[in-house]
């Protein structure tokens, strides 16, 4: 995604989504945090015109939906009314504090790790559970904790943390799921098979290959 495709209108994004069922779009980077703002609020109204139903996925959420800055309205509806036009969405971000309220607000399900600073207190937002529980530092007794949400293996520290190898590389983290209907429970991605296969280590750059 770069300056050429900033200047695609709606008309042209619906045209492109109805002929590509599932589309990956990654942020270039000569555009700036405004325009690749523009550029997403532009490819939500168009995914608001498809008639059907589709999920949205949107990575560096706090870019596309800043807490400082005004929320455009495609992206509002995105997230606000999607749902009932067959349009879910997934936003994903590590970035709580600086991530637009609405868009935390109308989440029906979070899957939430370990934070610290100003992002640890809006984890409180919607959850239904002690919330210190995000904080990989504090020391929580395991008796105020409800039972589907204490580690597995251990009996402190009760608090979510990452795991690593004997060269500090990690290979593992807690996290946990809770949603509106009152489910809630922990997940040691340790433990999890993933239907797809991540490649290189954390920190390694992909990059786009060139064609002739």
């Amino acid at each position: 995604m770069g300056h050429r495709e900033a200047d695609l209108s709606v008309a042209d994004w619906v045209t492109i989504l109805d002929e590509n069922p599932r589309v990956v779009l990654e942020k270039h980077n000569h555009v700036g945090t405004e325009e690749w703002r523009a550029i997403c609020a532009t490819i939500c109204e168009a995914v608001r015109r498809l008639q059907r139903d589709q999920l949205v996925v949107v990575d560096e959420a706090h870019f596309v939906a800043p807490q400082a800055e005004k929320l455009p309205d495609p992206v509002k509806h995105i997230a606000t009314t999607g749902r009932g036009a067959g349009t879910s969405s997934m936003w994903v971000t590590q970035r709580l504090s600086e991530c637009d309220n609405t868009v935390l607000t109308q989440c029906q399900a979070r899957m939430l790790g370990g934070f610290e600073g100003g992002d640890l207190g809006r984890v409180s937002e919607g959850i239904e559970y002690p919330e210190a529980l995000h904080n990989p530092a504090a020391d929580l007794s395991p008796s105020g904790i409800p039972e589907q949400l204490l580690p597995a293996g251990r009996e402190r520290p009760v608090t979510l943390q990452k795991h690593k190898d004997e060269q500090d590389r990690t290979i593992g983290s807690e996290w946990i799921y809770s949603d509106d209907d009152g489910e809630k429970y922990r997940v040691n991605t340790q433990t999890v098979s993933m239907d797809s296969t991540h490649y290189g280590s954390r920190g390694n750059k992909l990059a786009m290959p060139e064609y002739a």
